[in-house]
C-alpha cells in the first residue's frame, strides 16, 4: 500500500526514554491508592486507570530526587502501585520507603544497560528480569536480584463465552485458544506488548506456547508459529498502555470475550466486578513474572543496606501473606498459602527468548504483521493561541518524534500499515491530511507526515466539538478491521457547543462510538471540558502541562493505546 494524501479545505533521543511517560510516586509515604494499572496517570491527572493525584514528574523531567538516606529510588513496572500498603507497613518495620519511577520492560532495560540508571536509581524492580538478562552489557550493572512475589500470564473468560465453547478450564491450552479465535468463537484484549509488562509477557506467553519449543525460544521456533499467530491476533479487539484502562474498557463492550493479562491483574478485577471472568492458566504451560526486587551495583552503601532489610521484610512470612491477600500474587515464602483463588495447580513454565534479537523481532513482528493495523486522527489545535510560548513549537516536536529517524527500532516510529491522519482546526477544520505507513517502505508517508507538522501554523479561534465531529466522520469511511483513536490537542477552551457533539455522539452506530478519544492537557486547556470528551467516549486524559518535555511524552504514552 503506498503512502496517500488527502487536503480538504484549505485555510491560510527524546523518545524511547518516554516510553512509559513514568510517574515517580513515593509510595511508602504517600499511601496511595492501590490500583492494578500498568501505568498510571500522566502527571496526576485522576484517569481510569491511574493512581491519580500524587504529584508525580515524567519520565526526562525532574526524575529521581537526590539518594538520602533509607529512602530507595526505584525503577519499577508500574503494577506495583498496589503495593502501596504493604511498603507503607515496611517502612514502619525497617525505616525503609520507596520513590517509584513508573517503566515498561523496554525502556527500563535501555536505561540500566545503557547506564542511564546509574547514580538516578538505587534498584529496579520489574515483573522479570528476563529480557533484561538478554542485553550482556547489563550484568555488570546488577548487584543481586531477589524474586519477591509471582504471577503467571492467563487468560479470563466470561462465563457465557467459556460455556459456548464448551470448555473444561483445567484443560485449556494456548492451541484451544488460538483455535476458538480462528474459528471466528473468540475475541479478547491485551496490553500493548512495547510498553506494559503485562503485554511483553502475555506475546511471549503466546508465541512459546503456539510454537511447541521446549527450551529457550528461537527465531525459528517464530517463524514455525507465524501463522498461527496471525491468527490468534486477529481476535485481539482491545489494546492499552494500561490494564487499568483496558479493565475499564472491557466493561464497557459487549463484542470482547476474554482478556489475557497476569493472573493477579484479572483476580483483582473480579474482586469489584459484577460478573466475574473465570482465569484459566493454560494446561501446556504459562510465563510467569517473579517481581526480582534488584539492587544496581551503582547504588551508595546505605541503598544496598536499605534494600536488604526490605527485601528480608518484604520476604518474611507476615508481609508475604499480606502480599498474597491484597494483590492476588503468588507468595515465594514456601510456609505462606496462596490467597483464595489461586488455583495451587502447577503449571510448566514456557520458555523465555534465548536471544535479544529472537525477543525484539518478536515485538517487531507483532506491531508491523500480527496485530491489526491502526487508524488514528490527531486533532491538532491550531488556534492563534498555539504562539505563546512557542507552543506551536512544542506540538511540532512532539508529532516529529513520532515518526522516528532510519535507525528507530520498535516502538520508536508509526508503525508499518497504520493509518495517520493531521486533523489541526481553529475557528474550522483546517485541513484533513491522511498517510500510510507503507510495509518495506515506510519513508515516503513519514517524511510527508513531516512536512505537514512543519506547515502547521497558529491561526483562528478554538473549534473542538467541530472537529472531533469531523474526525468521527473521517474515521466512519475506512477500514473497520482496524483500531480506531482519536487524539485531541488543544491549548485552551473549546469556542463551540459541548451539546452539539454530545447529540452527534448519542446518534453514531454503535461500532464507530467504540473510537475512543484520547485528550492531552496542555497550555491553558480546561480539565472539566476534556474529561467530560474523554468519559464520554471511553478514552484517557493525559497530562502535559508540567513542563517542556511533557506534551511528548504525553503523545508518545498514548502509542499504547493505538
Amino acid at each position: 500500500m503506498s503512502a496517500r494524501t488527502t487536503r480538504t479545505k484549505p485555510h491560510a533521543a527524546r523518545v524511547r526514554g518516554r516510553l512509559a511517560a513514568a510517574v515517580v510516586l513515593a509510595a511508602a509515604l504517600l499511601g496511595a491508592t492501590a490500583c492494578t494499572s500498568d501505568e498510571p496517570t500522566p502527571g496526576g491527572s485522576g484517569g481510569s486507570g491511574g493512581t491519580g493525584g500524587t504529584g508525580g514528574s515524567a519520565s526526562g523531567g525532574a526524575g529521581p530526587q537526590e539518594y538520602k538516606e533509607g529512602r530507595l529510588r526505584v525503577l519499577a513496572s508500574s503494577e506495583l502501585s498496589d503495593m502501596a500498603q504493604v511498603l507503607k507497613d515496611a517502612k514502619a518495620a525497617t525505616g525503609v520507603s520507596v520513590d517509584f519511577t513508573w517503566s515498561g520492560t523496554l525502556d527500563a532495560a535501555e536505561q540500566v544497560a545503557s547506564g542511564k540508571a546509574d547514580g538516578r536509581y538505587d534498584a529496579i524492580w520489574l515483573s522479570s528480569n528476563d529480557y533484561l538478562r538478554l542485553r550482556p552489557e547489563a550484568a555488570a550493572k546488577l548487584a543481586n536480584e531477589t524474586p519477591v512475589m509471582s504471577s503467571p500470564v492467563a487468560v479470563g473468560v466470561k462465563p457465557e463465552a467459556l460455556a459456548r465453547l464448551g470448555w473444561k478450564p483445567e484443560e485449556v491450552t494456548w492451541s484451544a485458544v488460538e483455535e476458538a479465535v480462528a474459528a471466528g468463537r473468540l475475541t479478547y484484549g491485551m496490553t500493548d506488548p512495547v510498553r506494559s509488562n503485562s503485554g511483553f509477557s502475555t506475546l511471549v506467553s503466546v508465541a512459546s506456547g503456539l510454537s511447541g519449543a521446549q527450551s529457550a525460544l528461537t527465531g525459528a521456533d517464530v517463524e514455525k508459529a507465524r501463522p498461527r499467530l496471525k491468527e490468534f491476533f486477529k481476535g485481539q479487539k482491545l489494546t492499552s498502555g494500561s490494564s487499568g484502562w483496558l479493565a475499564t474498557a472491557y466493561a464497557k463492550r459487549d463484542d470482547v470475550d476474554a482478556l489475557v493479562n497476569y493472573e493477579s491483574v484479572l483476580l483483582s478485577m473480579n474482586d469489584r466486578a459484577k460478573s466475574p471472568l473465570k482465569v484459566i492458566r493454560p494446561k501446556d504451560g504459562v510465563v510467569t513474572a517473579h517481581y526480582p526486587l534488584t539492587l544496581l551495583t551503582s547504588a551508595p552503601a546505605g541503598a544496598r543496606e536499605s534494600g536488604r532489610l526490605l527485601t528480608e521484610y518484604l520476604r518474611g512470612d507476615a508481609a508475604q501473606k499480606a502480599i498474597t491477600q491484597r494483590t492476588f500474587r503468588r507468595p515465594v515464602a514456601a510456609g505462606v498459602a496462596p490467597a483464595a483463588g489461586l488455583d495451587p495447580a502447577v503449571r510448566r513454565e514456557l520458555p523465555f527468548p534465548g536471544a535479544r534479537s529472537v525477543a525484539d523481532g518478536l515485538l517487531a513482528s507483532y506491531e508491523n504483521e500480527l496485530r491489526r493495523p491502526s487508524r488514528t486522527v490527531y486533532v491538532l489545535d491550531t488556534s492563534g493561541s498555539m504562539e505563546e510560548a512557542d507552543r506551536i513549537g512544542r506540538l511540532r516536536s512532539a508529532l516529529t518524534d513520532l515518526t522516528g529517524t532510519g535507525s528507530s527500532g520498535t516502538g520508536q516510529r508509526f508503525r508499518d500499515r497504520e493509518e495517520v491522519t493531521l486533523l489541526p482546526f481553529g475557528d474550522k477544520v483546517k485541513k484533513v491530511l491522511t498517510h500510510v505507513v507503507e510495509p518495506g517502505n515506510p519513508g515516503p508517508a513519514l517524511d510527508a507526515i513531516r512536512g505537514d507538522v512543519t506547515s502547521l501554523r497558529p491561526e483562528g479561534g478554538t473549534a473542538v466539538y467541530a472537529s472531533l465531529k469531523a474526525a468521527y466522520q473521517h474515521l466512519g469511511q475506512g477500514d473497520a478491521d482496524a483500531f480506531t483513536s482519536i487524539v485531541l490537542m488543544t491549548d485552551g477552551q473549546s469556542g463551540d457547543k459541548v451539546k452539539d457533539f454530545d447529540s452527534f455522539y448519542a446518534g453514531l452506530p454503535q461500532a464507530q462510538k467504540r473510537t475512543p478519544v484520547f485528550a492531552v492537557l496542555f497550555g491553558d486547556s480546561d480539565r472539566k471540558e476534556l474529561t467530560h470528551i474523554t468519559e464520554l467516549t471511553g478514552g484517557r486524559l493525559f497530562d502535559a502541562t508540567d513542563g517542556n518535555g511533557s506534551l511528548d511524552g504525553a503523545f508518545e504514552e498514548i502509542r499504547g493505546y493505538q
